[in-house]
């Protein structure tokens, strides 16, 4: 690793994934998942400087995570390992109505990480710094690092990015709505999905819904839509980015490669529409394999299908 601090952060728990090869098959691939951890993979091949804020177990899961950051080159100096909690695991199905994610992560290390374990000079440092309900819902150890983290961070200057991932498994409706109202009073750019916005505001509107998320403080709150693409909305201007038609196979990390590409986007330089055309285009290519981290697109690439 550079002595140099990573430019984009990201808080949160990642995961050893079982992905289904086929639609009723007994067979299952072995990648990595983890939405945060998705995310900074997404940011790094895309050539933006990124590290890892989490704990792992002191255990082979752990160990082959640790070795596929250094390979992608995210930092892992933030990554504590725990040797008296295990790596999280998850299993993904594929069915006609599309996947389903079933998890082993009771007393995970990543969900014992608390206020303590904090990097203060790292996030001091950093430009940006990601999150997403997750990370908030793990534990309420992991909870309070995460919002010690962005406010620490915020406070020096960097831009929070918050990635509403509603997992209704974790907690409660009314606890989520509340726990992500509060996330999104110290949140930059908000990278919710449909289906978790509608749960959590009751709206059914697109504008209604970005009205919503603008309300509490965003700058910039970038609707994911899928294969149609992204509604993206500043307090001044609002539309639709067309999304990229691709053979899509699976969808597993699409949102979180999307979220990667566009804060390192916005890092880079480039403006809200700009940075969601780029995602989109990361995110379509990242649906055209299968898991989570596999299937992510370098920049190269992606300038390709910009391009063609």
């Amino acid at each position: 690793m550079t002595a140099a601090f990573p430019e984009i952060l990201a808080l949160g728990e990642a995961m050893i994934e079982f992905n289904q090869s086929q639609p009723g098959r007994p067979e299952f691939l072995q990648g990595f998942g983890g939405d945060t951890s998705n995310f900074c993979i997404a940011a790094a091949r895309q050539g933006a400087s990124t590290g890892f804020v989490s704990a792992i177990g002191d255990d082979p899961f752990g160990r082959l995570l640790a070795d596929m950051w250094r390979a992608e080159q995210v930092d892992t100096t933030y990554v504590r390992v725990d040797r008296s909690a295990p790596t999280g695991v998850y299993f993904v199905t594929h069915g006609a109505d599309g996947h389903q994610f079933d998890y082993l992560r009771a007393g995970s290390a990543a969900s014992r990480y608390a206020v303590g374990d904090l990097p203060l000079d790292a996030l001091a440092a950093a430009k940006a710094v990601h999150l997403s309900g997750i990370s908030l819902a793990i534990s309420t150890a992991a909870c309070d690092a995460a919002f010690a983290g962005i406010d620490h961070a915020r406070r020096n200057g960097a831009k929070v990015s918050f990635d509403t991932n509603l997992r209704l498994k974790l907690w409660p409706l009314p606890r989520a709505r509340a726990v992500m109202r509060e996330a999104l009073r110290q949140t930059d750019i908000c990278l919710p999905s449909w289906d978790d916005v509608t749960a959590l505001t009751g709206a059914n509107d697109r504008d209604a819904i970005v009205d919503a998320m603008l309300e509490h403080g965003p700058q910039v709150v970038a609707l994911k839509l899928g294969k149609e693409g992204a509604y993206v909305a500043t307090p001044n201007e609002r539309r639709v980015v067309p999304g990229f038609a691709v053979e899509a196979v699976d969808a597993t990390g699409a949102g979180d490669c999307f979220g990667g590409a566009f804060v390192a986007r916005i890092v880079a330089g480039d403006d809200p529409f700009a940075a969601a055309r780029y995602a989109n285009a990361a995110a379509a290519l990242s649906t055209t394999g299968y898991g989570a981290v596999a299937p992510i697109p370098h920049r190269d690439a992606v300038e390709r299908l910009m391009q063609g």
